[in-house]
């Protein structure tokens, strides 16, 4: 069972992979082709070519786990179709979304940014 919390971000591959791969060539992906950090706790989706299969790959503090579906009617919806882009953000809902087989219509931000800490600077 997948639960995540909303503070936990997810990644999305803009190409296809390779669905031979398992948890150390796709943890070679995260750090060398997206340039992240996998034992941050960040959730990472990728999709074969033809869109039948999707994984995905998250450091939950204990050790590496790796999700794996396999479509038998349609196919994957690719939200992250951008020009250059290695990589895409997306929200747990769309997370959710995408693996249950949605169609994805549109992208509008609905959330307000996350909120960031900031420290009182100390006047002299």
């Amino acid at each position: 069972m997948l639960t995540l919390t909303r503070a936990v971000r997810v990644f999305a591959c803009a190409q296809p992979v390779d669905m031979r791969r398992g948890f150390d060539g796709l943890a070679a992906l995260v750090e060398q082709q997206l340039g992240k950090e996998l034992l941050e706790g960040d959730v990472f989706v990728f999709t074969g070519r033809c869109r039948k299969r999707a994984k995905v790959l998250y450091f939950d503090g204990t050790g590496l786990v790796l999700l794996s579906k396999r479509l038998f009617q349609g196919r994957f919806a690719r939200p992250w179709a951008e020009e250059g882009a290695t990589c895409v953000a997306l929200t747990m809902a769309e997370l959710s979304l995408f693996l249950e087989g949605c169609e994805v219509a549109g992208r509008w931000r609905l959330s307000p940014p996350a909120f960031e800490e900031k420290g009182l600077a100390l006047a002299r």
